[in-house]
């Protein structure tokens, strides 16, 4: 399906270029995402997105690996093969996602022997979000179980700013970058 809007191009305004760039983590040399494109196309809703997007990637509390967790379990139920393989290319490796938890992040459940007491935690809690927008009660106890307070209103942040993000491309149909995971089954 084709792209519905098309992302910037080369050669950039100096304010797109430099706005481009503040989406790119330091030091990445890459061509900025497609949907980093996409959203400089407004470019004062992209400036507020940046600043939540920037903090929850860079500056939250929760580690790497509990983020792409949770940012693969919400991309993947969200049907979003753009943002899920953007995310497990760039950051499953560091977030001691092996090859079989990728692809579970997708295809399997939250309680796979696979995942740790605390993956399985963080899955259900995201899981029952996506189902019902809600957290039951023994979800949340398992949550409080690894989670103090402030990670956990930073995983329910999380978990819903990546079902936006999910929104946006898959509304838009965002096309895949080249070097991105496919999301299995898709």
């Amino acid at each position: 399906m084709k792209q519905r809007i098309d992302g910037v191009t080369p050669p950039y305004e100096p304010e797109t270029d430099r706005a481009l760039h503040r989406w790119m983590p330091p030091g990445v040399t890459r061509e900025p995402l497609m949907l980093f494109k996409v959203l400089e196309r407004h470019p004062e809703l992209a400036s507020r997105m940046r600043a939540l997007g920037a903090g929850l990637l860079v500056h939250g509390l929760l580690g790497d690996a509990d983020r792409e967790l949770v940012i693969a379990r919400v991309t993947a139920r969200s049907g979003c093969a753009y943002e899920w393989g953007v995310h497990m290319a760039a950051y499953a490796e560091t977030a001691g996602l092996g090859e079989e938890q990728v692809t579970l992040t997708v295809t399997g459940e939250a309680d796979d022997p696979a995942w740790s007491a605390r993956q399985t935690a963080l899955l259900r809690a995201v899981d029952e979000l996506h189902a019902t927008s809600q957290v039951s009660d023994a979800a949340w106890s398992g949550l409080r179980e690894h989670l103090d307070e402030r990670e956990v209103l930073e995983l329910l942040v999380l978990a819903g700013w990546y079902r936006t993000i999910a929104y946006v491309a898959n509304g838009v149909r965002i096309e895949g970058e080249p070097w991105a995971h496919a999301l299995p089954g898709s």
